[in-house]
């Protein structure tokens, strides 16, 4: 059920966790994620699981967010939730002082320090998430794209992974960049930064949400088409376009939201009853000048 809370983030799901859920404690909870995202497939610099909370804790609800802020933990709170789940991590070096926001210039002290004192547990799970195959199917399927295999694969036999490699769909050709970005203004709503000549012809699309980092690179040693990305450096991505490639850059949490809705099954997967998930979109952390204009 939507609704507005006094935070400003819109909340998609609230409700209280019934006895009969799967998983009763904040332990039980993480442990069942990190069998469908384990730890052992995230970044070595990654932080994936618990990172604040205490796990013999009775679960009472849960949030889910893309980025653990101050805002989202008290919304969560607000919403009856003790743990909030998150594609990014609350930190990934450890904060060295733990103050409200009002007083700590450090964001991530903050929000420790938020959660601690609201009772939220937190939990992340950035890169294992990413290269799972469930979020393998989310921007080729937002796009109408066909799968066709992973790009950086990290574990051979298991399909896990960095970038989708895509084709059009036979009732799309001939499929143009002009027609895949629109596609893209059209599905996140947001206009991307487009990099190439409009009416190329796409036989390969690879898809990557979050930072693109060396994928430009691959995609040229593939021979791949374009690249539609969540973040891309401005220098990198001239001298792959230069190279022939075209890039789609969406931005960087434009491209991750949707992983959001990937957490939400795997909690239903777990056994937390569908009610008792509040989801937030954060969709207003920034603006077009356009978007605010009077």
């Amino acid at each position: 059920m939507a609704n507005e809370n006094m935070t400003g983030l819109a909340a998609l799901r609230s409700g209280t966790l019934s006895k009969r859920a799967g998983v009763t404690t904040v332990g039980a909870l993480e442990r069942a994620l990190l069998k469908r995202f384990p730890a052992a497939t995230a970044e070595a610099w990654d932080r994936t699981g618990l990172l604040v909370g205490d796990p013999a804790d009775s679960l009472r609800g849960v949030a889910v967010a893309l980025d653990p802020t101050v805002r989202a933990v008290k919304a969560a709170a607000e919403a009856g939730a003790n743990v909030l789940v998150t594609h990014h991590p609350a930190f990934l070096d450890p904060p060295v002082r733990f103050r409200p926001a009002a007083t700590e210039p450090s964001a991530d002290g903050a929000v420790v320090w938020e959660a601690v004192s609201r009772g939220v547990a937190l939990m992340s799970f950035h890169t294992a998430l990413d290269v799972s195959r469930e979020a393998q199917r989310v921007l080729p399927g937002m796009l109408g794209l066909q799968f066709k295999g992973v790009v950086e694969r990290i574990e051979e036999g298991r399909g896990l992974g960095y970038g989708q490699t895509c084709v059009p769909k036979s009732s799309d050709a001939p499929f143009t960049l002009r027609h895949l970005a629109a596609r893209c203004t059209a599905v996140f709503g947001r206009p991307p930064r487009v990099w190439g000549d409009f009416d190329r012809v796409l036989g390969t699309v690879v898809t990557a949400t979050g930072s693109a980092g060396d994928m430009p690179q691959r995609c040229l040693d593939a021979g791949c088409d374009c690249l539609v990305c969540g973040e891309v450096k401005y220098h990198a991505a001239l001298s792959a376009a230069e190279a022939g490639l075209c890039i789609i850059d969406l931005g960087h949490d434009t491209s991750e939201l949707p992983l959001c809705t990937v957490l939400v099954e795997a909690l239903a997967a777990a056994g937390v009853p569908e009610e008792s998930i509040t989801a937030f979109e954060q969709t207003d952390n920034w603006a077009h000048p356009e978007a605010v204009r009077r």
